[in-house]
């Protein structure tokens, strides 16, 4: 059905604006009934906001036209629909204190992203959870991963960031690896309330 669906959506107005993969993801996360994500550098694009989506985007290399950042920006934003008002998706986001305490964009910026998170956190939808320094080492270190379950299991979903795009994932048994792998991460994090304490904790200190 998806393959055949002539449908338009919001996302197909960046198509031959922006790369086929960051149109991808936009339908990956669209047709999800639960989404779990790890980040152990960077936060969720799902909870970013404006400036600090364009902080990064100004980092990538070679360096991108402004109106190229614009639209990626734009992009990234409008993802963000899916996790805010009714119909919101259920999310779970694991994030390592290293992401937290990363400051694109400067130090305001960083604040005011800090304090967005920690907003997104008291949704009904949404669980972050956060993974300390005190932890020692811990599973999938290094890595950033989408999970997206699908309404049946065969539509399940991985995507991973890379520096050049999103690369997918949906044979049987990467998936399996990589929920066992996001298990991991889970047991070594925080609870959802001392995680949004870290994260305040952090908006405070910077």
């Amino acid at each position: 059905m998806a393959r055949t669906r002539t449908a338009k959506h919001w996302w197909d107005e960046y198509r031959g604006k922006l790369p086929d993969g960051f149109l991808d993801v936009c339908e990956v996360e669209y047709y999800a009934t639960r989404i779990r994500t790890a980040q152990t550098v960077h936060l969720p694009g799902l909870f970013q906001t404006e400036e600090h989506a364009r902080a990064l985007f100004d980092l990538v290399v070679p360096a991108l036209p402004r109106l190229e950042v614009e639209l990626r920006v734009a992009h990234r934003l409008g993802r963000q629909a899916i996790s805010d008002g009714d119909g919101s998706i259920l999310y779970v986001g694991i994030i390592h204190e290293a992401a937290l305490r990363m400051q694109f964009g400067g130090r305001d910026v960083a604040r005011r992203q800090l304090n967005h998170l920690a907003e997104a956190a008291d949704r009904d939808n949404v669980t972050i959870v956060v993974i300390p320094f005190s932890a020692g080492s811990f599973h999938g270190a290094g890595q950033s991963i989408l999970y997206a379950q699908g309404v049946v299991p065969q539509l399940d979903t991985v995507q991973l960031d890379t520096a050049y795009g999103p690369l997918f994932a949906d044979a049987a048994t990467p998936l399996a690896n990589y929920r066992s792998l996001l298990d991991l991460m889970e047991e070594s994090a925080l609870s959802a309330s001392r995680s949004q304490g870290v994260i305040t904790s952090i908006a405070r200190e910077i």
